[in-house]
């Protein structure tokens, strides 16, 4: 019998082991990234005091077009950038959420850079 390796598992095994090295302060928050199959989601979260800052993401009313490619996480990182500058964070953190930096995470790490979030 074959026994295959759960992806997910080890996923969050990785995002555990980051988790344990990255934290977001009120000065520097961290940039929560999750992707499911269809969508996309962004977080801005101040892990001292427990609090999601800014969010975005493809399951928005107002985001009509497909969310689960490569140009539509460059949008949410845009918004989510855009969102932040507007309440003044300009420094954040990112965090992958165990995901490998490639793909849907690295445009939504590009957009969200273009639009001015610095990390």
């Amino acid at each position: 019998m074959v026994n295959k390796a759960d992806k997910n598992q080890a996923r969050l095994r990785r995002h555990r082991r980051v988790r344990g090295k990255i934290i977001g302060t009120a000065s520097r928050p961290r940039l929560n990234v999750f992707r499911s199959r269809s969508n996309v989601y962004a977080q801005i979260i101040d892990d001292i005091s427990g609090v999601t800052l800014v969010s975005a993401s493809t399951y928005e009313k107002d985001f009509v077009e497909y969310g689960g490619n490569k140009a539509a996480a460059f949008k949410v990182g845009n918004t989510i950038a855009k969102r932040a500058l507007e309440k003044g964070i300009e420094d954040v953190v990112f965090d992958r959420g165990g995901y490998l930096f490639h793909g849907r995470v690295k445009e939504l790490a590009e957009g969200a850079r273009q639009a001015g979030l610095k990390f």
